[in-house]
């Protein structure tokens, strides 16, 4: 009778244990360069791409990877100024150990990057660079990989927080944008990494076009010098996700004299400074040492109602998706990382949207990841849609009236349905 008592007791133990590893939180991090050479032409939007003849900075695919239990989610922030789902899923195909719901891919929005979406001319021909973009489709998916290769026990530090100094503005209105800065410190607990920075995610809303696509340099834009100055000052990767800065959250470059600093000192300057202020933001955070992490994923449809954009799908080599009701679907995701939760824009929402949405959202860490499994486009209100001649361009190169509608009715009912975000697994 004692020996099996001890028996239960030894086993009830191990199952204790076991689950308890089972369930730690896991991190991993990895990327790949995905800089063309020889140099390809680069594109701020809409339009033929321009010539670029030299570079500044290298333009990366970075992937995050989080594991809890069964719960495995990879976060990837690819530098191009889009990233539509019809290269999106193309890596995830490639990405065998991640459902693909769970793998969440965003751009940068950077000006200076290859076009990503096969822009077609007035004739219908389209100037992107397929076998570059077949590259970056594998490579997307190789660093993703890697990043599960290399998970390992780690604990996180959440913080939102406003950045401060001259970084961003809202051009058409320019104290109508978000100073909000959402970090995620994932810092290792065991091993060589332990103490030490696997990765920090900085979530903020801003153009990176302080070069633009005008002056023939490809160029990651102000992401380039952040990822450096995160990474020299804190160790680990760095990885950035946009926000909502449609229409139009930009750099601020501007001068005394009403010009425009256009420069790479100035991607520099605004890149460090946010760096800065992201690992000010975070210093301060509470460690979490096994946060809840859980990942839904669901299908909107939008229609499409401007006749660029459906020009722009009907005739991209991409070969986009056009339902027969002429509706495109995306993939949006709603994560929640201990007290945190962050859902996905799958386009350019205007700061507005981004107000309303984190107003609605549960948490005092609220963060949006914009441009994030499909880019299609400005989303705007349909009260702004179209209202005004400052938002004639946006309006055009907007799926319709009704996108941001659809939108925000769709994760507000999400939101509702949802649990609560709670600190630690159980």
């Amino acid at each position: 009778m004692v020996i099996m008592k001890k028996t239960f007791v030894i086993v009830a133990l191990l199952l204790i244990v076991g689950s308890s590893v089972a369930q730690s939180l896991r991190v991993g991090a990895a990327m790949r360069v995905i800089t063309p050479n020889p140099l390809l032409p680069v594109s701020g939007g809409v339009g033929t791409p321009k010539k670029a003849t030299e570079k500044k900075g290298d333009l990366f695919a970075r992937a995050l990877v989080l594991e809890q239990g069964q719960t495995r989610i990879a976060i990837v922030s690819v530098d191009n100024i889009g990233w539509p789902s019809a290269l999106g899923n193309r890596s995830r195909a490639l990405i065998k150990s991640i459902p693909p719901e769970n793998v969440l891919i965003g751009a940068t929005h950077t000006h200076s990057a290859p076009d990503a979406y096969g822009f077609p001319d007035q004739n219908g021909n389209s100037l992107a660079d397929l076998a570059y973009l077949d590259n970056c489709v594998k490579l997307i998916a190789d660093a993703v990989n890697e990043a599960v290769g290399k998970l390992e026990p780690a604990s996180l530090k959440i913080a939102v927080g406003e950045a401060k100094g001259k970084i961003a503005y809202n051009y058409y209105a320019d104290q109508l944008y978000d100073p909000r800065c959402g970090v995620i410190q994932a810092i290792g607990t065991a091993g060589k990494n332990k103490g030490k920075a696997i990765a920090t995610l900085v979530n903020y809303a801003i153009h990176p076009e302080v070069l633009g696509s005008g002056k023939g340099i490809l160029s990651p834009d102000l992401c380039g010098p952040l990822y450096d100055r995160i990474e020299a000052k804190a160790g680990g990767m760095a990885i950035f996700m946009n926000g909502a800065q449609g229409g139009m959250v930009t750099a601020d470059v501007r001068r005394e004299n009403g010009q425009e600093a256009n420069t790479w000192e100035e991607c520099i300057r605004i890149g460090e400074l946010l760096a800065d202020e992201a690992l000010r933001i975070v210093s301060t955070a509470e460690v979490l040492e096994n946060p809840a992490l859980s990942c839904a994923a669901r299908t909107v449809e939008f229609p499409v109602d401007s006749e660029m954009m459906r020009y722009i799908i009907k005739k991209s080599p991409l070969k986009f998706e056009l339902s027969s009701t002429g509706k495109v679907a995306a993939q949006i995701n709603l994560l929640t990382i201990g007290q945190a939760q962050v859902l996905t824009i799958p386009g350019e929402a205007l700061p507005n949207i981004g107000y309303y949405v984190k107003r609605h959202m549960p948490t005092k860490y609220p963060f949006l990841f914009g441009l994030t499994n499909d880019a299609f486009g400005y989303i705007l209100t349909k009260v702004d849609f179209n209202s005004f001649k400052r938002y004639d361009y946006i309006s055009r190169t907007s799926l319709g009236e009704m996108t941001g509608e659809i939108y925000m009715d769709a994760v507000l009912k999400w939101l509702a349905e949802s649990p609560k975000p709670v600190t630690a697994a159980k």
